[in-house]
């Protein structure tokens, strides 16, 4: 999978994978990491989510990266915020009062580029990526946020019956990412109503990872 399936899924607006309402989960365990307000957040692979209105309402400020130029655009302009654009050699910096996002490849966002995280809330980058980039993307996150706290969704079912994204995680591989760094709770998990697409039997499993 490279970058031009995320740039022809944007542009042709096939964007199922948008949620129409802030997340559940995140609404019922955010509070878990414990956060001070005006907290710096992190959303990797944040795309245009309800997630981050919600969070900004939270008094959180927020801090995404996408590769996506026409999500971040729509992002804001759902927003109603006029960003400053600045271009930082292979990303651009789109940044308004409380939010700063970095559009172009995550890999290319360095620790010092993002400042401060407090704490990472993933709900759609771990489960985007095919299984050969996931241990890249797990340590480039923990290095470019020092091992920030993280609010954890992933997807578990049976990889075979049905091709991603988003891409089955099973806890096995959540504990091969992330134990060495992270206390590791799982918070929930539940049965996706229908199954993933309709198709096959799927759960969701929140996790909070918090720092050894």
């Amino acid at each position: 999978m490279d970058a031009n399936f995320w740039h022809q899924r944007w542009s042709k607006n096939e964007i199922a994978f948008h949620e129409r309402e802030a997340n559940p989960f995140l609404v019922a365990y955010f509070h878990e990491l414990s956060l001070n307000p005006g907290s710096r957040v992190f959303v990797p692979l944040c795309g245009k989510t309800l997630d981050i209105p919600w969070l900004l309402s939270k008094g959180y400020r927020v801090a995404g990266a996408e590769l996506s130029k026409i999500a971040i655009e729509q992002l804001f302009s759902e927003l109603g915020i006029h960003p400053t654009i600045t271009n930082l050699g292979r990303l651009d910096r789109y940044s308004a009062e409380n939010i700063d996002v970095f559009v172009g490849d995550i890999f290319e966002l360095s620790e010092a580029a993002l400042g401060a995280i407090d704490a990472i809330y993933d709900r759609a980058a771990l489960v985007a990526l095919p299984e050969e980039m996931r241990d890249r993307y797990t340590k480039h996150l923990i290095v470019i946020t020092k091992n920030a706290p993280q609010l954890l969704i992933c997807y578990e079912y049976d990889q075979s019956a049905i091709a991603g994204p988003p891409f089955s995680i099973h806890n096995d591989e959540v504990k091969t990412h992330y134990s060495d760094r992270y206390q590791l709770k799982l918070m929930e998990s539940k049965e996706v109503p229908g199954g993933l697409k309709k198709v096959c039997p799927a759960k969701e499993n929140v996790w909070l990872l918090r720092k050894k």
